[in-house]
């Protein structure tokens, strides 16, 4: 039953899973999940908010999980660990920004508490009177008396996520906001504020942590490509997550029957998330699970592949790291997924791809549907661009003739050239 607007409930769980739930469709903005640990009503520092471009607090206490779409339903989820919350932290807000348009037009908003141990609801709050708000303050987890409790808030915000996250104290990016208009001083008065030559020379002041960004680059067939250098991305580790669900239809009867035994068999499909490389200095190769090709960050091909995961879940999904300290030592990448074991092609199988560098804006983009016998897809292609390292979504699903495989057949797409050879995991 879902929680009426000031109402609370006890959460006895030490960890919890928080849902935003809402109906996708055309014209409905995007919706994303955030939260602000809070002490006295403020955050101790920027590394208080996590959100899609800061997805883990350090305490390890709230992480953002990510989201989930099928043509129904579209989740975005945070993970918190109570046990972990620091004791000055008093509140956690929980908070989602809308992407695209306003919350008047994103129908069957909700949030939910979960016990992380058996997914059991522990709270429900239905937003019912969005209207022209961007940002919306859904609920709050707080301390009273030792427990905790779950309120259910419903406060919106016209200044979308800056707004909600200045208002808690959140230092923003400030190339992100429009240049004020000033006008020029007259010459007079930037003489007298000169600093006499007796007067002593103040310190140089001491470096400020940078401000949080809060811009994201979603990549589509209009606008295909992005340069990490222009999204701050130039340092640091850049993580590409894979993750996948079987599309969800609605059958009735025997059909339904037939779809649960479908979604079962479905539950083993197993993707593998790969990259070719070619480095500066020539050598090209390929990493993947198969043959235990997983990489190194540390030296060549400064590519790492995490795991070998079947789920497809948002919190692991398919995991592959880039080491953007040594972009001049990459020449181009291509990120592409094959189909190892339980499908025959990718139809009815809904994929999100996500880049996430170190530093700068996230990208992130889905697959269109499949149409074709395909077992092969190349999801994005990075080049070194003078120094600048370019992410093109590729997004092309291709079908491999009889006899060759998912990887020789993409090889052979962009012209890589490299032998191959049968491996397994």
């Amino acid at each position: 039953m879902s929680m009426l607007k000031g109402t609370n409930v006890p959460v006895s769980a030490q960890a919890v899973r928080i849902e935003w739930g809402w109906r996708p469709g055309p014209g409905v903005p995007d919706v994303d999940a955030s939260a602000l640990l809070l002490a006295s009503g403020k955050v101790r520092t920027d590394a208080d908010f996590v959100f899609y471009n800061q997805p883990q607090h350090a305490s390890g206490a709230v992480r953002h999980e990510g989201k989930t779409t099928t043509p129904n339903t579209a989740t975005d989820t945070l993970a918190v660990d109570l046990s972990l919350v620091e004791p000055a932290i008093e509140r956690v807000v929980l908070a989602a920004s809308a992407d695209g348009g306003s919350f008047g037009r994103v129908p069957g908003l909700y949030i939910r508490v979960l016990d992380a141990a058996d997914g059991t609801e522990i709270a429900r709050f239905d937003s019912q009177d969005a209207t022209v708000e961007t940002a919306f303050l859904l609920g709050e987890l707080y301390r009273r008396q030792g427990a905790w409790k779950f309120r259910a808030v419903g406060q919106g915000y016209g200044s979308g996520l800056e707004g909600l996250a200045t208002d808690f104290g959140i230092s923003v990016d400030d190339s992100q906001r429009p240049a004020p208009r000033t006008s020029a001083a007259p010459q007079a008065a930037a003489e007298t504020s000169a600093v006499p030559e007796s007067a002593p020379v103040p310190p140089p002041p001491a470096t400020a942590p940078a401000p949080v960004r809060l811009s994201k680059v979603t990549l589509t067939k209009e606008a295909p490509a992005v340069s990490l250098a222009k999204q701050g991305g130039t340092s640091g580790a850049m993580r590409v997550n894979l993750n996948w669900e079987t599309r969800q239809q609605q059958p009735k009867g025997w059909a339904a029957k037939l779809g649960k035994a479908v979604a079962a068999m479905n539950s083993g499909i197993d993707l593998d998330l790969c990259a070719l490389y070619e480095l500066t200095d020539g050598r090209k190769g390929v990493v993947q699970a198969l043959g235990n090709a997983f990489g190194s960050l540390s030296r060549p091909p400064y590519i790492h592949l995490d795991g070998d995961d079947r789920t497809g879940s948002v919190s692991a999904g398919e995991n592959l790291t880039v080491n953007l300290d040594q972009k001049n030592n990459i020449r181009r990448v291509l990120i592409f997924v094959t189909i190892y074991e339980g499908a025959k092609s990718f139809a009815d199988l809904h994929a999100t791809v996500t880049l996430k560098p170190q530093n700068g804006a996230a990208i992130d983009f889905s697959l269109d549907e499949c149409t074709v016998p395909s077992t092969v897809c190349a999801l994005a292609l990075i080049t070194n661009n003078a120094g600048d390292l370019v992410v093109q979504r590729e997004a092309r699903y291709l079908v491999p003739d009889r006899g060759v495989s998912p990887q020789r057949t993409v090889d052979q797409a962009y012209g890589w050239g490299m032998n191959w050879t049968p491996g397994r995991k």
